[in-house]
């Protein structure tokens, strides 16, 4: 195989000419006016190489573009002359998200080109491009998410976004079959070995499921992050950004101390960074069994987002769309906001007349509830057991109030 693998050059390389093309296409015809920046995948460094290799002299030479890669360790590569650090290259490469004027001030240069390994498909934004292309494709549809997280963010500078995936020639049975056997290869392997050597290790239903999630990503039907339901950790959710934010918080102010429930604030909206009037509700739910189909992976806390009409923004299993709200409005903030507070508490008495702000709190667990409920029907037509006797929630008895934050 390696040798007949060999025999095919790049320039009869199909798949690369397809890359190829995307590009040019991308670059002629833009998807926001002056933004010629693309971001590639793969699931190997090697296969990175290989595109890095081909495409950086080319992009060069016909477009006056700068490429780089970042696949792990020390293997990162830029060919517009400075020094190949991973930090560097993704500063250069969204330098409006990451802060290039503070941090390299001097540097001449971007990147318009990068392609990368999914080392950096979590904790990055890199918002500036606007077209995610996977040029493999992952068995974990998640991992797809992933990727296109990193330039599908609130505040984007970009209208319109985009996704190019380069499916397998060959089908999803063929291609999770492979994986399939792949894994049952591990398990012999593991029995002659330690029990920490089995790096695969799903079995037959999760691979189903996977597969499912994969043929619905491919047919334009799975559109988000809720429709990919269960089996979906902290991390498969893209939280890690928000880990890591916590992480800089502690280290830089401590844990928190004597922080009451109820606790609120008021930040400004800004409908062009999708950050419309209303309510962020952050809520503990003391059912444990409420959670059993671990839908909410934030379970026992809920977070929900509601216009000033009552409309829901985002349900509390959208959480990361939540938390991207919460982050673009108060990022940078450290000090109450004068003249909202006073008009907050004009509108309230000081806190005295919460009406309105109780009857959204009200909404806030009917969507939960009426959430649940969809999920639940939707569960008696599934394989693995019905939820629908399980965990139910009544109303607001069943819920505190931990925080909620404010946008005027």
């Amino acid at each position: 195989i390696y040798y007949d693998m060999q025999q095919v050059t790049p320039q009869e390389d199909i798949k690369l000419k397809e890359l190829f093309e995307v590009i040019d296409q991308k670059i002629a015809h833009p998807i926001n006016p002056n933004n010629r920046k693309v971001l590639i995948f793969s699931a190997f460094a090697d296969t990175a190489d290989y595109l890095y290799n081909n495409l950086a002299p080319h992009l060069k030479q016909k477009y006056g573009l700068f490429t780089a890669k970042v696949t792990g360790g020390n293997r990162s590569k830029t060919n517009e002359g400075g020094t190949p650090q991973a930090d560097r290259i993704l500063t250069l490469f969204s330098p409006i998200s990451k802060g290039k004027k503070i941090i390299y001030p001097n540097e001449p240069h971007t990147i318009d080109v990068l392609i990368g390994t999914d080392c950096i498909s979590e904790g990055q934004n890199l918002q500036d491009c606007d077209i995610c292309i996977n040029y493999d494709i992952h068995w974990n549809p998640v991992r797809i998410v992933q990727r296109f997280g990193r330039i599908d963010r609130i505040g984007s500078i970009n209208s319109q976004i985009q996704l190019v995936n380069f499916w397998p020639a060959i089908s999803l049975d063929e291609y999770i079959n492979l994986q399939k056997r792949v894994s049952a290869r591990m398990v012999i392997v593991n029995a002659t070995a330690t029990a920490d050597d089995n790096i695969i290790s799903d079995d037959e239903e999760e691979m189903d499921y996977r597969k499912e999630q994969l043929k619905k990503l491919q047919d334009g039907i799975l559109q988000n992050l809720e429709d990919v339901e269960g089996n979906i950790s902290i991390t498969d959710l893209g939280l890690n950004d928000f880990v890591m934010d916590l992480v800089s918080y502690r280290k830089q102010h401590g844990d928190p101390k004597g922080i009451i429930k109820g606790l609120n604030s008021v930040v400004a909206s800004d409908e062009t960074k999708g950050i419309e009037k209303g309510i962020i509700f952050v809520l503990c739910n003391r059912n444990d069994n409420v959670n059993s189909n671990r839908q909410n992976r934030l379970h026992p806390y809920y977070l929900v987002y509601l216009k000033d009409n009552g409309e829901v923004k985002y349900n509390h299993l959208d959480v990361k769309s939540v938390l991207d709200t919460i982050r673009a409005a108060s990022k940078g903030i450290t000090e109450p906001i004068a003249n909202l507070c006073r008009a907050f508490n004009s509108e309230t008495d000081d806190g005295w007349k919460m009406d309105k702000y109780s009857a959204l709190l009200d909404d806030a667990i009917g969507s939960i509830i009426e959430v649940k409920k969809n999920k639940d029907i939707d569960s008696l037509f599934r394989p693995g057991g019905t939820t629908i006797l399980s965990g139910e929630i009544k109303g607001l008895s069943d819920f505190e109030l931990i925080a909620f934050l404010v946008i005027r």
